[in-house]
């Protein structure tokens, strides 16, 4: 194998010395815990308390099979099977997108906002149920729906509710041609939708344009607020009037949405910036 790892200490200097011209310092060190801790069991703080500990040769082969991965690009989310959103574990697979932190930042928003809210909340392209789920599990008395048109994604969002010991409603539904029969009033709609213009593709990196689903991505420059406009639609006949409306957004669009929301006389808009002072999330309040 022409690969000497025996401890832990030797996985971090393996995974530094293959992954050193792709990753930064910082962000190869949190890579090495998050491996380390699925392939070896063994928490952060272990590691670096007993970072002489023997690893298996499985172990080893383990480590070898996920850096190979690695360096052709695949994202560390995928080649585990699983991330950590908010507290909670979600698995993934290449029908859902990998949780960004700027969705924490819109999920810890509407959890601050409606501490103990006991209505119907609606996530619409719910993917691998993050957001759905967090919300289920961090506003316990309410009721949770996450609607999605892929199947695949569907599956994977359900097992991870089971996975959290929460409980959401997942539903098949095209927002485009939707069916009202499926869902109830709601207090508040969320979406994370697809919302990156295909002229934005030139910016992206390559491990997601090649591994993460473009049906979850992208939209046509000519029409980029298209999903927005649907659910603003749907939003028309099932958010109740004083209904909260949260919204995760392309940063360059941010006073394009807040038009669209104002011509849907929503008020109490407010754009958002994210930690890096990005505008990412709108709210809005629907007409009573």
């Amino acid at each position: 194998m022409g690969v000497n790892i025996q401890t832990i200490k030797d996985i971090r200097l393996y995974l530094a010395k293959e992954l050193d011209e792709i990753y930064q310092v910082q962000e190869l060190s949190a890579l090495s815990n998050i491996i380390i801790k699925t392939v070896t069991g063994v928490t952060r703080l272990h590691q670096l308390q007993n970072s002489e500990q023997v690893v298996t040769s499985e172990q080893t082969e383990k480590i070898i099979e996920i850096c190979n991965e690695l360096k052709k690009g695949r994202p560390v989310q995928y080649i585990l099977g699983e991330t950590e959103f908010y507290d909670c574990i979600i698995k993934l697979n290449n029908a859902t997108l990998i949780p960004r932190p700027e969705t924490e930042e819109l999920v810890h928003l509407i959890i601050n906002e409606n501490k103990g809210f006991q209505g119907e909340i609606i996530d619409f392209g719910t993917g691998s149920g993050c957001i759905a789920i967090a919300l289920a599990a961090n506003i316990p008395r309410s009721i949770i729906n996450g609607i999605d048109i892929s199947e695949e994604a569907l599956t994977i969002a359900r097992d991870n509710a089971h996975l959290n010991k929460v409980n959401v409603r997942f539903i098949t539904g095209d927002i485009f041609n939707f069916n009202y029969t499926t869902i109830g009033r709601a207090g508040i709609i969320v979406s994370n939708p697809p919302y990156v213009r295909n002229s934005e593709k030139l910016l992206m990196s390559k491990n997601v344009l090649g591994f993460e689903p473009h049906l979850a991505l992208f939209v046509d420059d000519s029409e980029p607020l298209v999903y927005y406009k649907a659910i603003l639609n749907i939003a028309e006949k099932i958010l109740i009037p004083g209904g909260r409306l949260y919204f995760e957004i392309n940063e360059a669009m941010g006073s394009e949405m807040v038009k669209l929301l104002s011509s849907f006389e929503y008020s109490d808009i407010h754009l958002i910036a994210d930690i890096n002072s990005r505008d990412r999330i709108i709210k809005g309040t629907k007409h009573v």
